[in-house]
């Protein structure tokens, strides 16, 4: 048993205490193989899912699809502050999971195909919709709102008060 141990620590890397509290398993997997196209294979699975009930047209299946996309991407990236894990000693505990990626960084892959993908699939819904000025519009709106949170300047920013953690007014 001894001798497998050390055959185990001799794998771990050599690494400082800063460099693994850098690395937060929250908000890490979004870089990993496979995360980009989980979205896209989201996507499709809620084109499918929308378009196999009878009584959807196809105009309202794409703006269901564009709708319940960034809806579920706010949530998961833009609503829920924290990590689930205990091993970063709280310093994610006042963050979003966008604020997380990347360090909070701004404008890496990650976050350019995080931003573009609802713009592209808002222009799916646009063409598929036949550019109807009304569904237009109510795509437009989901994808504003996914937009706007995404932005630089809304980093770190809580409106209306939601998803304040105590101590986070004391710092501006």
């Amino acid at each position: 048993m001894k001798r497998r141990m050390s055959n185990l620590a001799s794998r771990v890397p050599n690494a400082s205490r800063h460099e693994l509290s850098l690395v937060n398993p929250n908000s890490q997997w979004v870089n990993h193989r496979g995360a980009w196209v989980s979205h896209i294979v989201y996507i499709i699975f809620l084109k499918y899912m929308f378009g196999i009930v009878p009584w959807i047209s196809n105009e309202m299946v794409w703006t269901l699809t564009n709708w319940t996309y960034n809806i579920s991407q706010y949530i998961m990236f833009h609503a829920i502050i924290g990590t689930p894990f205990e091993v970063d000693q709280g310093v994610f505990d006042g963050l979003t999971m966008w604020e997380q990626i990347d360090q909070g960084a701004q404008f890496t892959p990650t976050k350019k195909f995080l931003t573009v993908l609802p713009i592209f699939l808002f222009l799916l819904s646009t063409h598929y919709t036949h550019y109807d000025v009304f569904t237009f519009w109510i795509n437009f709106a989901g994808l504003l709102v996914i937009l706007v949170a995404k932005l630089p300047l809304m980093h770190r920013v809580r409106l209306f008060g939601i998803n304040v953690v105590e101590g986070d007014e004391e710092e501006d």
